[in-house]
C-alpha cells in the first residue's frame, strides 16, 4: 500500500471510526492505543484510550499490553504512525489488532466525541 504521501505503508488489518465507536458503545472488550506524542494524547483523546507514542512500541507495549491476544485498535491524528505501530505489533505476535483507517481526522469527521 502507498500513502497519499507516496510512502510505503504496510498491509494490516483495518477498522473504520465507526466500528470502533459501535465496540466502545457496547462496552466490548476492546484496548484502544493511541500512538502519538504525549502532547498529542493530552490535549484530546477517545475516551478510555492508553498512549504508548509509536517510537516506544517495542520497549513499552508488553508492559502496556501483556495479553497478546487481546483485541486493540490502534490510531493516530492521520493513521499513518498507526499503521507502523499495528505492523511492529504484529511482528511482536500481537493477534488481534487493528488500525483505526483515517485515525483521529475520521473519528473527528463522524463528530464522535473526545475527552480532554
Amino acid at each position: 500500500i502507498i500513502t497519499m504521501f507516496g510512502f510505503f505503508a504496510p498491509d494490516v488489518p483495518q477498522i473504520s471510526a465507526d466500528e470502533v465507536k459501535q465496540a466502545l458503545d457496547k462496552k466490548q472488550d476492546v484496548f484502544i492505543l493511541d500512538v502519538r506524542t504525549p502532547g498529542e494524547f493530552d490535549s484530546a483523546r477517545i475516551k478510555g484510550a492508553i498512549n504508548v507514542p509509536v517510537d516506544q512500541i517495542e520497549d513499552k507495549i508488553l508492559s502496556v499490553i501483556p495479553d497478546k491476544k487481546k483485541k486493540i485498535y490502534v490510531y493516530c491524528l492521520s493513521a499513518s504512525r498507526s499503521v507502523s505501530a499495528v505492523d511492529r505489533m504484529i511482528k511482536l505476535g500481537y493477534s488481534v489488532v487493528y488500525n483505526l483507517t483515517s485515525g483521529l481526522l475520521a473519528w473527528r469527521a463522524k463528530q464522535y466525541p473526545l475527552e480532554t
